[in-house]
Formats: structure tokens, C-alpha cells, sequence
């Protein structure tokens, strides 16, 4: 029961499936930027707390109890359960959740015993949905990278094989000049759209018609919400 990883035949190391790991990592942060963004544009903290409380006690079940009776992680195992296993090693896991368990704390500090709002519950907020969204999408754990600077055995069964410094990469993995090319085009037409978009479509006369902005019946009671969705707000 109280176990930090699983034992697999065939490897030295406790393992995680991470599979698993990053399905977790996806569903806690589909829930936080839910709950971020909530408290960030309407100002609403209710939901906040409690994802905070739900976060905490996710990180106490994997840290001191058993990873795999963590609510995330039961859920990530259930979800992906038809995929053939990724197994990585526990080692370097538990510095990475250790990072997230300490950001729960200081959110737990922040938020539920004092009620905190601004600069530091946004960084500390978004530290944690970067930590996440990076290990969910990319299957980069940044905490696992600090794992060798304080450990003389160096980490086992990293995702995608990175613990082995001389991997050397396939060509179906290498960027080439002309991918880069092309990503450097699109960078650039992207963001002269974001600054310059509203004089690019006056120019062009591309205006947009003049929007009907009466309030239909059933919006009634939310007038400005619906005035906001359907462009009205600077229409009248």
C-alpha cells in the first residue's frame, strides 16, 4: 500500500506508466485553467479554492501514501488503460511532484487561509499550469531534469529515452532548414495580425457589417455577458 511506484519484470527500478502520469498531469491541469481563469477574468475565487483543496490532497496521496490511489492518477490510468505502457522511472518522479506538492502548499496559504489575490497567486498559479501543460503535451518533466543535480546515480527510464546523453537523434526527429523557415513566416504573419490586424482590416475594407445588438429575450438577465460574446460592447 505504501509504495512510491510499481515493480515490472524486466526492470531494476520502480516504474510509473507514463501514460498515465502525463494523462493525469492533462486532466488536474484542464481543471486548474478552468479554475485560473475563472478567478482571473470574473474575479471569482470559489472554484479556485476548492480545485486548490482537491490539488493538495491529490499531491498528499502521491508523495506520502500510494501514486496510484491519487484521484488524477486513477482517472489517467482508467483513460488510458487500451495503451501499451511507457514505463519511466519513480526515482526522479518524486522531485517533480515534490515541486508540485510545495506549490500546492504556498496556493493553499495564498488562497484558503489568507485569501491572497494578485502578482504572487497569478505566478504561483501559473508556474503550476506551466509545469503541467509542459509535461501533459510535451512529456517534459522539469522536475525530473533537477533529479541528477542532487543525486549521484543518475535518473533511470526517462521519458523518451532523454537520460541517455550520447541518444543520437533520427532523422524523422531533426528540424530542417526549410520546417524552420516556414515556422518563421507563419511566427511573423501571426503576429503582425495581433498588431497590426485592426488597421490591416480598415485598410482593406473589411469592416465588419453593423451588428444587430438587440438583447434577444432569453439574455435578458445577462445583458452585458451577452452584449460581450456577440461584439456589442463598443457597437453602441
Amino acid at each position: 500500500m505504501f509504495k512510491f511506484g510499481e515493480k515490472v519484470e524486466g526492470h531494476d527500478v520502480f516504474v510509473f506508466n507514463e501514460r498515465e502520469v502525463r494523462a493525469a498531469a492533462g486532466i488536474v491541469f484542464l481543471f486548474a485553467y478552468i479554475a485560473f481563469m475563472n478567478a482571473f477574468l470574473l474575479g471569482e475565487m470559489e472554484l479556485t479554492k476548492v480545485l486548490v483543496v482537491g490539488f493538495l490532497l491529490d499531491f498528499l496521496l502521491r508523495l506520502f501514501f500510494n501514486p496510484k490511489y491519487a484521484p488524477s492518477m486513477i482517472l489517467g490510468r482508467w483513460i488510458v488503460n487500451n495503451q501499451e505502457p511507457e514505463y519511466v522511472g519513480a526515482a526522479q518522479k518524486r522531485w517533480a511532484w515534490g515541486f508540485g506538492f510545495a506549490l500546492a502548499v504556498v496556493m493553499f496559504y495564498l488562497v484558503i487561509l489568507n485569501d491572497v489575490r494578485g502578482p504572487m497567486l497569478i505566478i504561483t498559479c501559473g508556474l503550476c499550469l506551466g509545469l503541467m501543460f509542459f509535461e501533459a503535451v510535451f512529456g517534459i518533466c522539469f522536475g525530473c531534469k533537477v533529479y541528477n543535480l542532487f543525486n549521484k546515480e543518475s535518473a533511470h527510464l526517462c521519458p523518451g529515452g532523454t537520460c541517455e546523453l550520447d541518444r543520437v537523434r533520427e532523422d524523422i526527429q531533426k528540424v530542417s532548414p526549410t520546417q524552420l523557415a516556414v515556422l518563421i513566416v507563419f511566427t511573423v504573419i501571426i503576429t503582425a495580425g495581433v498588431v497590426f490586424g485592426s488597421s490591416l482590416i480598415k485598410v482593406l475594407g473589411l469592416e465588419d457589417a453593423k451588428r444587430d445588438c438587440a438583447v434577444p429575450e432569453h439574455a435578458l438577465e445577462h445583458v452585458e455577458m451577452w452584449k460581450l460574446h456577440n461584439g456589442c460592447l463598443t457597437s453602441q
